[in-house]
């Protein structure tokens, strides 16, 4: 058994006006992978390569280990997908969705799948009288009841209230106990992401910016706020990005303690994966 589920290596996809450029990273077993970036950023289109809805230009997809296209069938069989939009026909109840679905995945369980339906207080009525969060819980009833070991989650918590987002982060957690297990979710809420992933993927104009655990983000990035005469004297090989304010610079640094030990006149504090986006994204680039 492969350490990673998912192994993306070199990824293009050209549509003339916007293009992914040799994206590449991992999602281990066991792990929980945030891809992040700003809309536009290239995330969807990377996980409809992923799930060959669009195809690929160039590079190399592998899913359980092997090429993505083959055994593709047999790799569906293992993939749960939740979107931000229900894509069940509104006229269906969840008990003729679980007729429907039983012909198309080969280790189906209703059993499973009414336990789901019952966790998440869903009633077997038209899914056109659901409320979004209905209808977000019942995709993730559907995924999680064909025995997948990987989900893949575009945008599924967008517009969702706190409380049911908080329900799905611990049957995200939950999911990957089983380390066979592991989750690829792209988010624009990093607070969610910063709670549950293992690993941070980020992505910006089609380009990988990074991929890094997410403790390591979180334990080294820091943002140094200075004046001009301390920024003047920065180690610029120290910098990540920065943006210069009304009255003083905020600096982005990869090393916060080296940071603290360098420039003691500079308050310097710890940078959330949000904050470090935005220094991407926003910010002046070293």
């Amino acid at each position: 058994m492969t350490e990673n589920i998912l192994e993306v290596r070199n990824l293009v996809k050209d549509y003339g006006d916007f293009s992914l450029k040799q994206l590449c990273f991992d999602v281990p077993r066991g792990s929980i992978v945030g891809l992040i970036g700003e809309n536009g950023a290239g995330k969807s289109t990377t996980i409809n390569c992923i799930l060959n809805e669009v195809q690929k230009n160039s590079g190399k997809i592998l899913l359980f280990g092997k090429d993505y296209l083959q055994n593709e069938v047999e790799n569906k069989n293992k993939i749960g997908v939740v979107f931000d939009e229900n894509h069940f026909p509104d006229i269906f109840t969840p008990f003729e969705i679980a007729s429907y679905m039983s012909g198309i995945y080969m280790n189906w369980n209703t059993g499973v799948y009414r336990e789901y339906l019952k966790k998440f207080d869903l009633p077997d009525k038209a899914i056109k009288g659901f409320s979004k969060g209905m209808k977000v819980k019942l995709a993730f009833a559907v995924a999680l009841s064909h025995k997948a070991e990987l989900l893949i989650l575009d945008e599924a918590t967008s517009g969702l209230d706190p409380v049911i987002r908080d329900d799905i982060l611990d049957i995200l957690l939950d999911f990957v106990q089983d380390e066979n297990h592991a989750v690829l979710v792209s988010s624009h809420i990093i607070s969610d992401l910063e709670k549950i992933a293992d690993y941070i993927t980020f992505i910006h104009n089609g380009k990988l910016v990074f991929s890094y655990p997410k403790d390591d983000l979180i334990d080294n990035y820091g943002i140094v706020s200075c004046g001009a005469v301390v920024f003047d004297s920065l180690d610029k090989t120290d910098l990540i990005a920065y943006r210069k304010e009304d009255y003083q610079y905020k600096v982005l640094v990869k090393n916060r303690k080296k940071a603290e030990r360098n420039y003691p006149k500079a308050i310097v504090e710890p940078a959330t994966i949000e904050e470090i986006m935005l220094f991407h994204v926003k910010g002046e680039l070293q």
